[in-house]
């Protein structure tokens, strides 16, 4: 267990913004001027109330990238896109690497790849195990030597970020599943027609389909690593759980157990791991399932999207807004070199 208390700077808000005219500025709030003899009385703006309130803070949740990363490359485009956004920093629902391998070197040379693509961000990146993240005991050990415990928590401006491992311990793995894996991967250039159909035959083989239905068990030590997290953090303003699989789907006791603990404070739950976006609304608590940032597409339907999601944390709770990545490019306009990877699709 790890507990993480960071105080990374804040974005110190709207700088000051001038309206050139004749005459001396004055100073009409902290971070606000403008010329008031050039505009005596009527303004070509409506309020002088900014949104820049200090005790805002926005950051970003980005989905999975694997499980079949599309060959276009969506991921790496989604660094620049994030970097545009400049949030506070960023935090994903895991699934950054193919895994399901037990060579060391092998697992090591995948994170390797991964870090330096995120070494590209201009702000913080906070991980979640995901199935093929630590998809064994080989892959459980290269995580922890690399970035320490599965689960850990940290408070940022007052507002508690609670990282769950749906992954303890790691669920038999699909027969064959790096080979299929890897011959899918191949078959996206190849020969796309061949890795949508076997993509589809993947998701439809019973062996899957059963497993996506057992429901996620928490181990004691991760239960009373939540409650010890929630008496150390009893008077923040809102709380968040990331965690892998949406388990909240299939609840079982122990996740029960989870939300018993949180039923008495404002908090909101993130997973991912199916790749398509959900939204629930249970009991009042918002449960959100992130599409994915790049892995394969596993169902047709509005959910099935490319897409970061943006959180702006308020005094009245979380401010949601997703965007699609084929929404967001540079000053430059859309490149149509990476079109692609903007929409999978094709439209």
């Amino acid at each position: 267990m790890i507990t993480r208390n960071l105080r990374l700077p804040i974005s110190a808000g709207l700088t000051a913004l001038c309206v050139l005219g004749v005459g001396v500025g004055a100073a009409v709030g902290a971070d606000f001027s403008y010329d008031q003899n050039a505009l005596p009385h009527a303004k070509p703006w409506t309020s002088d109330n900014f949104n820049d309130d200090p005790g805002h803070f926005q950051f970003l949740i980005v989905g999975d990238r694997t499980g079949g990363a599309n060959v276009q490359g969506t991921f790496a485009l989604a660094i620049d896109q994030i970097n545009l956004l400049q949030p506070e920093f960023v935090i994903n629902v895991g699934d950054l690497i193919e895994g399901y391998s037990d060579d060391k070197a092998e697992l090591n040379a995948e994170w390797d790849g991964i870090d330096k693509m995120l070494g590209g961000l201009d702000m913080p990146f906070f991980r979640v195990t995901g199935n093929h993240d630590i998809a064994n005991t080989t892959a459980q050990a290269v995580w922890r030597e690399r970035y320490g415990s599965t689960y850990y928590a940290f408070v940022y401006d007052n507002t508690l970020f609670v990282v769950l491992d749906s992954e303890d311990p790691p669920r038999p793995e699909p027969e064959g599943i790096r080979d299929k894996i890897d011959t899918y991967n191949r078959l996206q250039t190849e020969d796309p027609e061949a890795a949508k159909k076997m993509l589809a035959e993947f998701m439809s083989d019973e062996s899957v389909v059963a497993g996506l239905a057992v429901p996620v068990e928490f181990q004691a030590d991760q239960l009373a690593f939540l409650e010890n997290t929630l008496k150390q953090n009893p008077d923040v303003r809102w709380t968040f759980i990331f965690l892998h699989e949406p388990a909240w789907e299939k609840p079982s006791a122990s996740f029960e157990a989870i939300r018993a603990l949180l039923e008495d404070r404002k908090h909101t739950f993130f997973g991912g791991h199916l790749h398509y976006y959900d939204y629930d609304l249970i009991d009042g608590t918002e449960y959100i399932t992130m599409g994915p940032a790049g892995a394969s597409f596993h169902e047709e339907g509005p959910g099935n999207v490319d897409h970061v999601m943006w959180v702006t944390m308020t005094d009245d709770g979380p401010q949601i807004a997703n965007i699609a990545l084929k929404g967001l490019f540079d000053r430059k306009g859309l490149d149509p070199s990476l079109f692609g990877a903007y929409d999978r699709k094709g439209h």
